[in-house]
């Protein structure tokens, strides 16, 4: 006489699957991984790149056997620049802005309207900026209309230009005699 045991099917599966169930994890977990590596993912085109969601996974030792040595993330400065300059005439009392995103620097003029406050504006135009770059940017702000004159000048410039250097110390220089913001807006000087 042959006995018929009834098992439960989740308890089923498990036994029939459970010495395979090991590699089976291992699989998949790899799928996922090769699924999820951001060097496998192709560049969208520009217009699937505006409604994309940035997502990268790892695991330590896809870290670690890492054959690229160089990771940089590549900032379009004049995007950067174009960003703060359209987010802060959003605002009101702002007639014109010009911005220059350098390296280290992200340097903003205006002009502003004769009811906006002096401090208040600042404080907009350097909390655009620090809201929008990375925490390392110093921002620079001024109500002096003459420097946004300054700034469009170096707008073709190149950093590897020897004067470079000294024209962006002496703006900044000239923007610090303007209020930069709040105390814990301002950049490091």
């Amino acid at each position: 006489m042959r006995w018929k045991v009834l098992l439960p099917s989740a308890l089923t599966l498990g036994i029939i699957t459970g010495c395979n169930g090991t590699d089976d994890a291992a699989s998949e977990q790899q799928q996922i991984v090769n699924e999820l590596d951001p060097a496998k993912e192709q560049a969208p085109t520009n217009e699937e790149m505006d409604n994309k969601l940035g997502y990268v996974r790892y695991n330590k030792d896809q870290l670690n056997n890492d054959t690229e040595q160089n990771h940089s993330v590549r900032l379009d400065r004049t995007q950067m620049a174009n960003t703060i300059t359209r987010m802060i005439l959003r605002n009101d009392g702002f007639d014109e802005v010009a911005t220059l995103v350098t390296d280290e620097e992200v340097l903003i003029a205006y002009q502003k309207e004769d009811q906006l406050d002096e401090q208040t504006a600042a404080d907009i135009a350097s909390k655009t900026a620090k809201s929008t770059m990375p925490g390392f940017f110093d921002v620079y702000v001024s109500d002096n209309k003459t420097l946004m004159n300054d700034i469009h000048s170096l707008h073709n410039s190149s950093t590897r230009n020897k004067n470079y250097d000294n024209t962006i110390d002496k703006i900044i220089d000239e923007m610090k005699k303007s209020p930069q913001g709040t105390r814990d807006n301002t950049a490091q000087q």
